[in-house]
C-alpha cells in the first residue's frame, strides 16, 4: 500500500497508476467512498497516456482514522501535502462531491500554481446549507437525519442512501446490485467519528471565497435530477462565480453519475481536458 504521512502524522492512501512522466490528473471521492470509485476513470485516463493518482480522504478506507481534524481545511491541507509529496505540476484536480469541495478549498488555501485544470462534478460548493445568504440551500434537518441515520445504523444507511445516490428511485432506472454493494463496502471500510465530522464539513462550509480564486480553465458538470446535492445551490451558483466556467448539464441524471453515465462522462471529461 502507498502511503504518505501528513505534518500532523496522518497516513493517507493513494493509488498512483500510469507514466510517471506523464500529465498528472488527482480525482478526489465523495463521501463516505474511497479511491476506488474513480478506478475505471483512472484505468480510462491512464489508458490515454495519463498518470493518475486517487487517495482515500482521512479516516476513510485505508487512510488512518483519526478523532480530530475532519474538517475541509485539513483536507484540502492533506491534498496539498500529497500533490507536493509526489511532486504533481500541471495537474488536473477532478473532485466529486465532497472531493469537490476538498479541491475548492485547496484552490482557495493554496493556489494554482501546481494545478493546470479543475473539474467539479456534482460537487457541493459554495455552500449546501440554507442559511438568510442561502435561501436555496438544504435545511439543517437533512444534514441531522443523515447525521442520525449514519450513527443509528451506518451499514442500513449506507445501502438505502445508494438508492437516491444514484437514482434507483427513478422509473426505468436499471438498478445494478453491484454497484450498491460496492457502495456500502467502501462507506463500510471508514471510520465512524470521521464520517459524522465529514458531514458538518461538505454541508457547513462555504466556499464562496474560494471559488473567486479560480484563475484556471474549470468544468463544472452536474446532473439536473441530483438528489444529493441538487443542481440550484450547487452547480448553477458556481458557474456565477468562477469566471469562464463551463457549465455542463446532464438532464436527468443522478448524483453518482460518474459511474451511472460512466462512458458519457470520461468522454466529456477527455475532451475537457485536451481542449
Amino acid at each position: 500500500m502507498a502511503t504518505i504521512t501528513t505534518r500532523d502524522g496522518t497516513r493517507i492512501f493513494y493509488k498512483d497508476w500510469g507514466s510517471r512522466n506523464a500529465q498528472p490528473i488527482l480525482f478526489s471521492h465523495g463521501w463516505p467512498l474511497t479511491a476506488d470509485v474513480w478506478d475505471a476513470q483512472m484505468v480510462f485516463f491512464a489508458n490515454k497516456g495519463y498518470r493518475v493518482i486517487a487517495h482515500d480522504r482521512r479516516s476513510h478506507g485505508r487512510s488512518d482514522q483519526v478523532w480530530d481534524s475532519n474538517t475541509m481545511d485539513r483536507y484540502a491541507d492533506d491534498l496539498a501535502e500529497l500533490i507536493e509529496a509526489l511532486d504533481l505540476r500541471s495537474v488536473i484536480l477532478v473532485g466529486h462531491s465532497t472531493g469537490g469541495g476538498e479541491v475548492t478549498r485547496y484552490v482557495g488555501r493554496h493556489g494554482t500554481g501546481r494545478v493546470a485544470k479543475v473539474a467539479l462534478i456534482g460537487a457541493v460548493p459554495p455552500l449546501m446549507l440554507k442559511t438568510e445568504a442561502n435561501p436555496g440551500g438544504l435545511p439543517i434537518d437533512v444534514f441531522d437525519g443523515i447525521r442520525k441515520g449514519t450513527y443509528d445504523n451506518r451499514s442500513q444507511f449506507f445501502r438505502d442512501l445508494t438508492i437516491p445516490f444514484y437514482g434507483y428511485n427513478r422509473e426505468g432506472a436499471a438498478i445494478s446490485e453491484g454497484i450498491r454493494e460496492s457502495f456500502w463496502l467502501q462507506g463500510m471500510m471508514g471510520g465512524l467519528k470521521g464520517q459524522l465530522d465529514s458531514i458538518r464539513a461538505f454541508s457547513e462550509s462555504d466556499f464562496n471565497a474560494d471559488l473567486a480564486k479560480f484563475d484556471k480553465p474549470t468544468l463544472v458538470l452536474h446532473g439536473d435530477d441530483d438528489q444529493i446535492v441538487p443542481i440550484g445551490a450547487s452547480a448553477l451558483s458556481t458557474v456565477k462565480i468562477v469566471k469562464h466556467a463551463v457549465l455542463k448539464v446532464y438532464e436527468g441524471a443522478d448524483h453518482g453519475l460518474t459511474q451511472t453515465y460512466q462512458d458519457r462522462f470520461n468522454a466529456d471529461l477527455l475532451e475537457f481536458i485536451e481542449t
